[in-house]
C-alpha cells in the first residue's frame, strides 16, 4: 500500500480495560481520506486510551482496528511507520538541538527536505540552533509537534496537542491540520480546545455525529 495514501481508518466494537476497569466497549468509529475525528468527553473516559489503541500502542480487549478494510495486524509495519502519534509526553532528546532534533526524526522515515519548512511552520527558526534543554514548556510542545512536519505520515493521532501552546502557536497548528486535510491525511485528536479544524466529525462514547 502506498506510504502517502490512507482513504480510510476504522474501528468495529472496540473493547478497552486498563487494569480491571472497562474504560469503553463496543465503540465505532470511521474516518476517511481528508477528515478529522474530534475525541471528546470528561477526564477517564478513555480518549488518550483509543488514540494509543489507534497507534498500535495497546491492544483492544476485543474488536479490531481497519486500515483500508484490513485489519492493523494484516500489516502492523505499515501501519507503524504511516502514522504520528503526540502524545502527553514529547519525545525530544535534550542535548541535540532544535534543528538536530527534527533531522533526527525525519531521517528515521528518509526525509531530509522538510527540516526548514517544519521549523518555520512552528515559529521555531530563530531557535534552530538552541539545545533543547533551554527550551520552555511551550517551545517544547511546539518542537514536538513539529517533528509531524518534518517527516510527512498520512494520519495524525494527536493527544491534547494545544495545551501549552499561545495563540499564535494553536494559529499555526491549525493551519498544519489543514495542510495536512488537503493533503487526503487523516487526523483523530483527543481536544478540550475549540480547535478550528475545518468541518469534523466529533467521537463520543461510540457514537459519532457530524459537525459544520
Amino acid at each position: 500500500m502506498p506510504q502517502t495514501e490512507i482513504p480510510n481508518f476504522s474501528g468495529e466494537s472496540l473493547h478497552c480495560i486498563r487494569g480491571e476497569r472497562t474504560v469503553f466497549a463496543g465503540l465505532d468509529f470511521s474516518a476517511s481520506s481528508g477528515s478529522a475525528l474530534i475525541l471528546q468527553g470528561p477526564n477517564g473516559s478513555g480518549k488518550s486510551s483509543l488514540l494509543r489503541l489507534m497507534a498500535g500502542l495497546l491492544r483492544p480487549a476485543s474488536g479490531s482496528l481497519f486500515r483500508d478494510g484490513l485489519t492493523i495486524e494484516d500489516d502492523p509495519e505499515y501501519h507503524r511507520s504511516s502514522l504520528h502519534y503526540v502524545g502527553h509526553y514529547d519525545a525530544i532528546k535534550p542535548v541535540l538541538t532544535v534543528s538536530e532534533n527534527l533531522s533526527f526524526w525525519a531521517g528515521v522515515r528518509g526525509e531530509t527536505k522538510s527540516v526548514g519548512a517544519a521549523l518555520e511552520r512552528f515559529g521555531l527558526s530563530p531557535l534552530a540552533d538552541m539545545a533543547a534543554r533551554l527550551l520552555s514548556a511551550g517551545q517544547r510542545r511546539r518542537l514536538n509537534l513539529a517533528r509531524i512536519a518534518a517527516s510527512p505520515a498520512p494520519l495524525w493521532l494527536l493527544d491534547e496537542p494545544a495545551v501549552g501552546l499561545d495563540d499564535d502557536s494553536v494559529d499555526r497548528l491549525q493551519v498544519g491540520l489543514g495542510a495536512h486535510r488537503d493533503a487526503g491525511g487523516i487526523a483523530v485528536i483527543a481536544t478540550h480546545s475549540d480547535l478550528s479544524v475545518g468541518p469534523v466529525k466529533e467521537l463520543l462514547l461510540g457514537r459519532t455525529k457530524e459537525l459544520s
